[in-house]
C-alpha cells in the first residue's frame, strides 16, 4: 500500500506551519506530535480498585444518581457479588461508597448476591430487593438456587436483611432461574409492582409481575411479557417516555427492549430492538431519570488478554448512555449531555500522513477507498477525548476510524467501522484490508442509505471507546490497539467517504 507519513527526520517535504501542501490531493501535512502518551484515571467509566462492575441498580436520590452494583473480582470464592455503590451528580465525577450489602453465610440463600433494585418507599425507608443465589440450595437440596430477598435501611449506610420476606419461584417455573427483581411504586394503582426475570416451563424466558401494598407480602400476577424465544429475560426494567412504555431486558450477551402503549402491555418487539453491541460490550442495564434525562446504566465487559479479538467477559466498567425517544416511537441512545461540561478544551485536528486516494476541499476530507483502503492519519490519539464529525459513505464497504502504531503500515491498522455492506457498526480488531472479507463479530445493526450524511460522536477514555451515530445507536468497545501512543485516523475501504465538520475536545 502506498502511503505518506511525515517524520521528524528526513521529511519528504518541508513542513511550514504556514501551510505548505505536501499531502495527496492538496492535504497539508503537519509534523507528528512529540508528546508522550500517558493513560488517565477512569473518570467516565469507573471500577472499584481491584474489582469489576457487574449488573447495575440505579437510584436517584437527593439530586444524585446512585449506582448500586454487583462487585466482581477475578478470584471469586463461594461467596461472591456483594453489592457496592457509586454516586454521581454529573456522570464524570464519581464517589465510591464501597460495600453496601454483604454476601450471606454458607447456608444462607444469598451466599452469592444477584441483581435487584433500590427504592425509597412510601414509608420513608430505603428498600433493596435483590437476588439470593446459592448453588447448594438447588433441588433436591432446597427450594431453589435463586430467590428474591429484601433488605431495608434508614440511611443507605446500615442495611438490615429481612430473611422472612424471602420468596421463591411459583409452581411451573424454574427454581434455579428466578432473579433480578425490579420494584417501583405504581401511583395509579396505589401499590408496588415487582418485575422478576423467570423461566416458565412452557413459555421459556418471561418477565413476571407481583404486586404489594407493604413491600413484604407479594401477590403473583403472572407474566407481563413472554416473547417465547429466549431462555431468560434478565434485569427487566419498565419505564415511560412520551406516550409509550418501554421494557428493557438482557440475554445472549446483548441488551434488548420491547414497546407497549401502557405499563400493562402488551409489549411488542421492534424489528431492531438493540441499542448497543452484542458479546457483552454493554449488558444488564437498568434505567433512572436524573434532571429530566433518562439514563441507561450498565457495564462494558472486559477482555482477559487485553487484545482486540472481539471477545468480552462478564462484568467490567460502569457505562451509562443517555436514552432518547425517536420520532417513530423507537428508542435511541447518545452520549450523556453532561459530558459537554467535562470536555471543554478544543484541540486542533491535523493530518500527519495519508494512504491511498485522499483529498481535502473546504475543510472536508474525501477518501476514495473502492480500490484500496484510503487513510488520513490524524496524529497520536489523546488518552481521553470526544470527537464529532459528519460522514457520508458511498458504496458497499466500510468507513470510519483507524487505529495503529506509527511504525505500522496503514493497511494493518484496525478499523472501527460503519459497515454499509452488513448494515452495522462493528469492531473486532480486523485490519483495514480484512474488513470487507470478514463477517462482523461484535456489532450494532444500523440501516445505511446511499448519500445520507450521518453524525458521529466518539467518546474515549484509555482503551474504552464509545461510538454514537445519529442519536440512535452506539457501539461500545475496548480498543487496546488505540492506546500507548497509537495514532488515530479516518479511513474508507471498499467504499468512498466524506468526513466533514471534525471537532476534537479534551478535558480542561
Amino acid at each position: 500500500m502506498m502511503f505518506r507519513r511525515m517524520r521528524k527526520a528526513a521529511l519528504a517535504c518541508t513542513v511550514a506551519v504556514a501551510l505548505t501542501a505536501c499531502g495527496q490531493g492538496g492535504i497539508t501535512l503537519a509534523e507528528p506530535t512529540d508528546e508522550t502518551y500517558q493513560s488517565v484515571p477512569y473518570q467516565l467509566y469507573p471500577t472499584s480498585e481491584g474489582a469489576w462492575v457487574g449488573d447495575v441498580m440505579p437510584l436517584v436520590d437527593d439530586g444524585k444518581l446512585e449506582l448500586y452494583y454487583l462487585y466482581d473480582t477475578d478470584h471469586n470464592g463461594q461467596a461472591y457479588h456483594p453489592i457496592y455503590r457509586f454516586a454521581t451528580g454529573n456522570l464524570y465525577e464519581y464517589q465510591d461508597d464501597g460495600e453496601v450489602i454483604p454476601c450471606g453465610n454458607f447456608g444462607d440463600p444469598d451466599l452469592a448476591l444477584g441483581t435487584g433494585s433500590v427504592l425509597l418507599g412510601q414509608d420513608g425507608m430505603y428498600h433493596c430487593f435483590y437476588t439470593g443465589h446459592n448453588d447448594g440450595n438447588g433441588s433436591p437440596f432446597g427450594p431453589g438456587k435463586e430467590c428474591v430477598m429484601h433488605a431495608v435501611s434508614s440511611d443507605k449506610v446500615n442495611w438490615t436483611k429481612l430473611p422472612e420476606d424471602t420468596f421463591y419461584a411459583p409452581e411451573n417455573y424454574s427454581t434455579d432461574d428466578f432473579r433480578d427483581p425490579e420494584v417501583f411504586w405504581n401511583e395509579d394503582e396505589q401499590c408496588y409492582w415487582m418485575l422478576v426475570a423467570a423461566h416458565e416451563n412452557t413459555l421459556g424466558g418471561v418477565v413476571v409481575k407481583y404486586t404489594s401494598t407493604d413491600l413484604s407480602n407479594w401477590t403473583f400476577c403472572g407474566p407481563i411479557f413472554a416473547p417465547q424465544n429466549q431462555y431468560m429475560l434478565e434485569c427487566p426494567d419498565l419505564f415511560e417516555m412520551g406516550d409509550r412504555w418501554y421494557l428493557t431486558y438482557s440475554w445472549d450477551c446483548t441488551t434488548y427492549y420491547a414497546v407497549g402503549d401502557s405499563m400493562d402491555g402488551p409489549f411488542t418487539v421492534p424489528e431492531d430492538n438493540t441499542l448497543d453491541g452484542n458479546n457483552f460490550v454493554f449488558y444488564a442495564p437498568k434505567t433512572a431519570e436524573l434532571n429530566g434525562q433518562r439514563y441507561l446504566c450498565g457495564w462494558i465487559g472486559r477482555n482477559f488478554q487485553q487484545q482486540d479479538v472481539g471477545m468480552y467477559q462478564w462484568a467490567g466498567s460502569l457505562l451509562i448512555h443517555q436514552l432518547e425517544q425517536l420520532e417513530d416511537g423507537s428508542l435511541g441512545i447518545c452520549a450523556p449531555e453532561t459530558l459537554e461540561n467535562y470536555f471543554t478544551q478544543s484541540q486542533p485536528i491535523q493530518a500527519v500522513g495519508t494512504a491511498g486516494s485522499v483529498s481535502e476541499k473546504d475543510g472536508a476530507y474525501q477518501l476514495k477507498g473502492t480500490k484500496e483502503p484510503a487513510v488520513i492519519d490524524l496524529d497520536m490519539r489523546k488518552p481521553t477525548f470526544t470527537l464529532t464529525c459528519d460522514v457520508t459513505v458511498d458504496g458497499s464497504g466500510c468507513a470510519g476510524f483507524a487505529f495503529g502504531q506509527p511504525d505500522q503500515d496503514y493497511s494493518s491498522y484496525s478499523g472501527l467501522a460503519l459497515d454499509t455492506a452488513h448494515g452495522c457498526l462493528r469492531y473486532e480488531g480486523a485490519a483495514l484490508t480484512d474488513l470487507n472479507s470478514t463477517d462482523p463479530m461484535v456489532y450494532t445493526k444500523f440501516d445505511f442509505e446511499p448519500g445520507v450524511t450521518h453524525h458521529l460522536k466518539m467518546v474515549a477514555e484509555n482503551e474504552i471507546v464509545i461510538l454514537y451515530i445519529d442519536g440512535e445507536k452506539a457501539l461500545s468497545s475496548r480498543i487496546y490497539n488505540s492506546i500507548d501512543g497509537a495514532h488515530m485516523g479516518i479511513f474508507a475501504a471498499g467504499a468512498d467517504a466524506v468526513f466533514e465538520n471534525l471537532s476534537l475536545s479534551v478535558p480542561a
